[in-house]
């Protein structure tokens, strides 16, 4: 991946972050940013790692749809 384009990825990745609202939940927390996406990260890795990842995956989709979110920001099948 080029420098740009991971550069873009990344501030995507960081909108996506903020749209969440876990910025204002943790106060900019950084450490307790990275605990919860770790604990998240647990999570996908289970037995039922196939099923968390499709649940995340609609919720989210379901959420942009609703929010009538930014092209940049959407979710690829």
């Amino acid at each position: 991946m080029q420098r740009r384009e991971r550069t873009r990825h990344l501030i995507e990745l960081g909108g996506l972050v903020q749209k969440a609202g876990l910025v204002e939940l943790t106060d900019d927390d950084r450490a307790t940013l990275y605990g919860a996406m770790l604990e998240l990260a647990d999570h996908a890795h289970d037995e039922n790692a196939g099923d968390i990842l499709a649940l995340w995956k609609r919720r989210g989709k379901r959420a942009f749809d609703m929010a009538g979110a930014d092209k940049d920001l959407s979710v690829n099948d």
